[in-house]
């Protein structure tokens, strides 16, 4: 007998496949069981003979079961010991917004960005406009780096906002910085075996190249950003650096070390990533001008994101690579194609070619200013002397320190998380164990001023007043 289920949106002809599916798969029909004509199942379930039909039929494609001329539907023989688990329903465990099926009403994760700030109607009118121009795109890949009018258009802003010094066919357009060291990381196999990174540092890199069975070192961050005599020690010829706003604990490589480390890699036949993945937020004075600007002809990748800006979601970032490097990279990914939706990339285009993306930047760059600024006084104003605060005027987060606090920093987020505020372990950002149990990562991008100073509020009960 079966029974259809009318709750949820899926389709009729669905529950009856998954239905009639599972009841063969737990052996409740055994082989050569006659299944109901295609007009009594119809009629007793109460839906059309197309429905019925459509289901048997996908059943029989998939050989769940087979047909007898003027005799009907049977169920196939499948041996019970290859049977796969019958498909179960599926649903959400946890709330969304929520982790560990705890709700959350105060979320500081450094990656959140503004609710709201995406220009989702503009997007739209040049997402249309895009498909109205040229429907020929459509059945086409695209060029294998990327839209080259988009590559253009970032080359320029590039060159104008950051000073880095490229041509547009150095640039590869990529689905985020995961993407971009996917296809660096077998590029730089061929001559390179070891990665140094920095303790304290992004995790994404580590994971990557060990992926790529690269060996993976740490070099320790100073005030100043990487500590050039480590590195010299670790005797790798790759290093991953954020020599403009260090992360997670934000701080800047002056331009003297910033020569020192491009000697090294001329020294050692080495080569230098430059993830510049936030330079667009500084909040006082003019963003830091990139590494790879200082000495374009050297062997220096430099990588960007449109993510913290405009939309993690849309998944689009890029990379400019040396020209030493762009002839293998067209060796080995010349068969490729980019993972970046050709229509996403057009819009982006339009979007900067019509001046929005500096617009749009100039917008967030206030908003986010105003929500850092918030968080650092609500920090002072509950906090006081009792923290310190570190990486302060860029970027998305700070790292607060807890001075002479017993608690561990899986305690502070632990009793964080039972008074619904979501933290981000700085912890992860360590290869090794971090020797200091209370720096905290506080990001702001995601939350009112309002919530923020709740938020900070909230905090400081918990981790101060209730300290036993």
């Amino acid at each position: 007998m079966f029974i259809l289920d009318g709750q949820g949106r899926q389709p009729l002809h669905n529950k009856i496949y998954n239905q009639i599916k599972n009841q063969i798969l737990t052996g409740e029909l055994p082989p050569t069981t006659k299944l109901p004509s295609i007009k009594n199942l119809s009629s007793e379930l109460s839906v059309s003979r197309n429905t019925v039909e459509y289901a048997y039929q996908q059943l029989y494609a998939e050989g769940y079961i087979h047909s007898k001329p003027r005799s009907g539907y049977f169920v196939s023989a499948i041996d019970p010991e290859f049977r796969p688990a019958p498909l179960r329903q599926v649903g959400t465990s946890l709330k969304e917004g929520s982790e560990d099926g705890k709700s959350i009403a105060f979320d500081f994760h450094p990656a959140r960005l503004s609710p709201g700030s995406f220009p989702v109607n503009l997007w739209r009118k040049l997402y249309i406009d895009c498909l109205k121009d040229d429907q020929n795109h459509l059945a086409s890949d695209g060029n294998q780096q990327g839209d080259f009018d988009l590559r253009c258009e970032i080359q320029r802003y590039l060159s104008r906002s950051r000073g880095v010094s490229c041509d547009p066919e150095q640039i590869v357009v990529c689905s985020g910085l995961h993407d971009s060291l996917s296809i660096l990381a077998p590029i730089l196999k061929e001559d390179h075996s070891k990665l140094a990174v920095e303790d304290p540092g992004y995790f994404v890199p580590k994971a990557v190249f060990r992926n790529h069975l690269f060996s993976i070192t740490t070099v320790s961050v100073n005030s100043d950003g990487l500590d050039l005599e480590c590195l010299q020690n670790t005797k790798s010829t790759v290093v991953y650096v954020t020599p403009s706003h260090q992360f997670p604990l934000g701080y800047v490589m002056p331009v003297t070390k910033r020569l020192k480390l491009i000697d090294w890699a001329e020294s050692v036949g080495g080569v230098i990533i430059e993830d510049d993945y936030d330079s667009e937020l500084r909040y006082f004075g003019k963003p830091i001008s990139a590494l790879q600007g200082l000495h374009p002809q050297g062997n220096i990748v430099y990588a960007g994101t449109f993510s913290k800006v405009l939309s993690p979601a849309l998944r689009i970032s890029y990379m400019v690579l040396p020209h030493r490097l762009l002839t293998v990279y067209r060796r080995l990914f010349r068969d490729y194609f980019t993972n970046v939706s050709l229509l996403e990339q057009r819009t982006l285009q339009k979007f900067m070619e019509l001046g929005y993306w500096e617009r749009h930047l100039r917008k967030m760059r206030t908003v986010y200013k105003e929500k850092h600024d918030a968080l650092l006084q609500s920090i002072h104003r509950h906090f006081g002397t009792q923290v310190k605060i570190i990486g302060q005027g860029a970027g998305l987060h700070v790292v607060i320190e807890l001075v002479d606090n017993p608690l561990s920093e899986e305690e502070l987020i632990k009793r964080a998380l039972e008074s619904e505020v979501r933290l981000f372990p700085l912890s992860r950002t360590f290869l090794h164990k971090n020797g200091n149990r209370s720096q905290i990562i506080m990001g702001f991008g995601g939350m009112s001023i309002e919530e923020i100073d709740r938020g900070i509020e909230l905090l400081y009960r918990i981790w101060l007043q209730e300290v036993p």
